[in-house]
């Protein structure tokens, strides 16, 4: 089992649901529905085929016959018609009729749609549990204040929960890209060898109503709204690009999150879990090194690159069909989805597991307010008879002279003593001390965060109520 490659995606990234619905044994036992549901639909629209070839094809739906396929495959080098045959052989009363009219796409194509809508909806699933973990964060800590960054640079404070929430509003933007992409996907139907659908007009004798007929029983029976009114023998390919895109989307949001994770965690403020048996450097031993959240922003490169894979694919098409899409996207597509799963379960289990240092983030802030709170203390000066322009040159000066001694001589932040000193604010240290609480700072924050969660989150959570629940295993 060592000498071989595995991909890390099915062996350390990937859930379990996730890699069954891109196994063998899904797109071959989604192959056997949509031959059932052509059969099914041929039948109902007036060909010779019996309810009891149909019943015999329903008995052998699931128990697929894998070594008779596979040892036909080498013999034919046709992995359609292989498995055509398989089936055969367990239905002898049906095997005339299965695939009847069809060509290779009517399988293949017909259960990419299925498999990637199939993917889209776990990953939905995972993702509103992230919205929904991410929403208890921030309403746990919407009243903590802490410094804001523009820049990276100390800037206006915010609060915790505030700052979570500019997370979730990135999710929801992915979630609601998701819900439309979901909506919309078609099944190919059945289009023939060009998209003429020829072949079923023959079999229907020129009564076009019937073939039109033909692909909407066959949608019906899948669980699709809709076929793709127009295509060539396969489905526009920008629908690969349209699913991909929606996962680089997922993926960049996530990458903005374990990037803001990574850079608290180097500040000491917010570290994501951490087990008690964990090692976070082999070198060195008291090291907590933020690995959950740099394998998501790993992931979240793979799959925002592998969004170009697909458009390039469709851009490339020929006229009514080439085979140069079908390694290609075997690859693209699955491994998009697979490492978009790895990332969402891991957002899972950082987003439920965050630690937050308070006394780390008040720290830091105290050492910062002062600049910060020049407005105030100068409209206070001002009340307390001071000149509006003078005060604004002086403190300016004196925020200068505080700015170098920490920076330059390591010293404390000294701004409020250096004001206290100075004359012309007429105001004590401890009158400066009261303009020091960080919530006067924090603006609406708080407001803004109950506000959002009130009104757009937990709207969407509520209509996605089936979703909640799902909880994440990290392999390693």
């Amino acid at each position: 089992m060592y000498d071989k490659y595995v991909s890390p995606l099915s062996e350390r990234y990937a859930s379990k649901e996730m890699q069954y619905i891109f196994s063998p044994d899904m797109k071959f036992k989604t192959w056997r529905k949509l031959w059932i549901a052509l059969a099914q639909a041929e039948m109902e629209l007036g060909l010779n085929i019996t309810k009891e070839q149909i019943e015999e094809l329903e008995a052998h739906k699931d128990d697929i016959n894998y070594d008779v396929a596979k040892e036909e495959e080498k013999r034919r080098r046709h992995d359609v018609m292989s498995h055509v045959y398989a089936y055969g052989v367990q239905c002898p009363k049906a095997k005339g009729i299965i695939h009847l009219g069809a060509t290779s796409c009517y399988v293949g194509d017909n259960t990419d749609i299925i498999i990637m809508t199939e993917g889209l909806k776990l990953v939905k699933r995972k993702l509103v549990n992230v919205i929904a973990q991410l929403s208890e964060f921030a309403e746990k800590y919407k009243d903590q204040p802490t410094l804001a960054f523009t820049h990276f640079q100390p800037a206006q404070p915010t609060t915790v929960g505030k700052r979570a929430t500019l997370w979730i509003n990135e999710f929801m933007l992915d979630l609601e890209d998701l819900d439309f992409c979901i909506e919309n996907m078609k099944l190919l139907g059945s289009k023939g060898t060009t998209g003429t659908q020829a072949s079923f007009l023959e079999l229907f004798e020129g009564d076009h109503e019937k073939v039109k007929e033909l692909d909407k029983k066959i949608a019906e029976k899948m669980g699709y709204k809709a076929v793709h009114p127009v295509s060539g023998q396969t489905y526009s390919r920008k629908v690969d690009t349209r699913v991909l895109n929606v996962l680089a989307g997922i993926a960049a949001s996530a990458h903005k999150f374990s990037n803001d994770i990574r850079l608290l965690q180097h500040l000491k403020e917010i570290e994501e879990p951490f087990e008690k048996t964990q090692i976070g450097s082999s070198a060195m031993a008291y090291k907590r090194n933020p690995m959950r959240s740099e394998r998501i922003a790993s992931l979240a490169n793979y799959v925002i690159t592998a969004a170009i894979n697909p458009a390039i694919t469709s851009s490339t098409q020929w006229f009514e069909r080439t085979l140069d899409d079908s390694a290609n996207k075997r690859i693209a597509v699955a491994e998009g989805f697979l490492a978009t799963d790895g990332i969402l379960d891991l957002c899972l289990n950082v987003s439920d597991g965050l630690k937050v240092y308070d006394k780390v983030i008040i720290k830091r802030l105290m050492s910062e307010l002062p600049f910060m709170a020049t407005e105030n203390i100068m409209m206070d000066a001002v009340k307390a008879g001071g000149d509006r322009q003078e005060l604004h040159e002086i403190i300016r000066t004196l925020s200068m002279e505080a700015g170098a001694n920490v920076k330059e001589k390591g010293l404390d932040n000294n701004l409020l003593d250096l004001i206290a000193a100075n004359d012309a604010f007429n105001l004590s240290r401890e009158e400066l001390e009261k303009t020091m609480d960080p919530a006067k700072y924090v603006g609406r924050a708080p407001q803004q965060v109950v506000e959002y969660i009130n009104d757009y989150v937990k709207p969407v959570l509520e209509a996605n109520k089936d979703c909640l629940g799902i909880t994440a295993t990290i392999n390693v």
